[in-house]
């Protein structure tokens, strides 16, 4: 069973679907403040698929995150104490107390990584608005660091467009199992 080439093709044709734009801003919207599925997952075989568009899907993608960043921060500014037993049931408080730490050390810059690195930035989003950061900061840390993530992901990914996938296509079982085998040890060596 190709259990990841399976998956990359699905990936491969919902990346055409005629909807696949609103699919990808939607998600990109969800995931800066709740859901846990990156936006890259889209966006990557997008603009694989149709790179002179690449650019515009980074765009799309790097506004919806931040407005879902936005929502992220009033989740955290609004309804921390709602929220605070789902973060420790999610396994996500020792993150958040991370975050925390970060934003007291670094602010403004903290945002910004969050925003570029796979770190996941919905904690980020939270965390900044339980502690109140300026909103400017955060918006424009957030679009700088989300900004250039995706654009990153787009630019490398329409380079290669057509060509490129299919000569990952052979080495998607391979590539799957290695991301799989060391997000297990990054999760034992730092979960």
């Amino acid at each position: 069973m190709k259990l990841f080439t399976h998956l990359y093709d699905t990936a491969m044709r919902w990346a055409r679907h005629r909807n696949a734009t609103w699919y990808l801003g939607g998600l990109s919207f969800a995931e800066s403040s709740f859901f846990p599925v990156p936006p890259d997952i889209m966006l990557a075989p997008m603009s694989m698929a149709r790179p002179d568009r690449a650019m515009r899907y980074a765009t799309l993608t790097t506004v919806a995150s931040v407005l879902g960043g936005l929502l992220g921060y009033g989740i955290g500014y609004f309804a921390f104490e709602a929220i605070a037993p789902w973060i420790q049931e999610a396994g996500y408080w020792e993150r958040y107390e991370r975050a925390k730490d970060w934003f007291d050390e670094w602010g403004f810059w903290a945002m910004l990584i969050a925003g570029f690195s796979p770190i996941p930035y919905k904690v980020f989003t939270i965390a900044a608005g339980s502690l109140s950061m300026s909103l400017l900061p955060f918006t424009a840390a957030s679009l700088v660091g989300r900004g250039a993530r995706f654009f990153l992901v787009a630019t490398m990914l329409a380079w290669g467009g057509p060509k490129m996938e299919a000569s990952i296509r052979p080495y998607v079982e391979r590539i799957g199992w290695v991301v799989v085998i060391a997000g297990v040890i990054a999760y034992l060596i730092y979960g």
